[in-house]
C-alpha cells in the first residue's frame, strides 16, 4: 500500500473498555487481530484480561475509522510499572507520522495519571531504535515472545527542580 502523502489528522480519545460501544471495540478488536495475529503470523490471545483494566487510545480519522490504538496498563499488572501495549497503527496510514503521535499522547496520559512513575514495555527488537527516540532505554536481554524477537525497555519522566 502506498504511504499517505500527508500526516494524517486523527481525533485521539482515552477509554475505558466499559465505555466503549460495542462496534468500537470490534473494529478495534479487528485491527489489533489483522496485525497481530495475521499480519505477524502470531497465534495467541491477543484479547485479555488487561484489557479489562487498561485505558484505551483511540486515534479515528473523519470517518470514525480507528487508524492508531494502544492500551496503558496500570502498574502491578503487565510489570511493576504502568505499560503502553497493543502499539498498532493500520497498514494503510503507517509512514504517516502516527506512530509518534501515537506514543506521545500514551505518554502524556502515563504522566497526568502516574507522575512519577516510569513506563515500562516489552518492545519489538525491531522497533527498538523507534522506542529509543522517544526516551525508552533497554533494560533487558533480546527474548522470544510468542516467536517474535522482543525487549524490556523503560522511560523515566522528566526530572523538574
Amino acid at each position: 500500500m502506498a504511504k499517505p502523502e500527508q500526516p494524517l489528522d486523527l481525533t485521539w480519545t482515552w477509554h475505558r473498555l466499559s465505555d466503549l460501544p460495542a462496534i468500537v471495540w470490534h473494529e478495534v478488536g479487528c485491527l489489533r487481530q489483522a496485525v497481530f495475529v495475521v499480519e505477524q503470523n502470531c497465534a495467541y490471545p491477543d484479547l485479555d484480561e488487561l484489557d479489562l483494566i487498561s485505558w484505551h487510545l483511540l486515534g479515528q480519522a473523519e470517518d470514525g475509522l480507528v487508524l492508531a490504538y494502544l492500551r496503558l496498563v496500570p502498574e502491578g499488572h503487565k510489570f511493576a510499572e504502568p505499560s503502553i501495549g497493543r502499539v498498532v497503527i493500520a497498514p494503510e496510514a503507517r509512514g504517516s507520522g502516527l506512530g509518534r503521535k501515537l506514543l506521545e499522547e500514551g505518554l502524556r496520559q502515563h504522566s497526568q495519571l502516574t507522575p512519577t512513575a516510569g513506563n515500562r514495555i516489552g518492545a519489538q527488537t525491531h522497533l527498538s531504535d523507534f522506542y529509543r527516540s522517544l526516551g525508552y532505554l533497554p533494560t533487558s536481554d533480546t527474548y522470544l515472545e510468542d516467536g517474535i524477537p522482543h525487549l524490556d525497555m523503560l522511560w523515566q519522566p522528566p526530572l523538574h527542580p
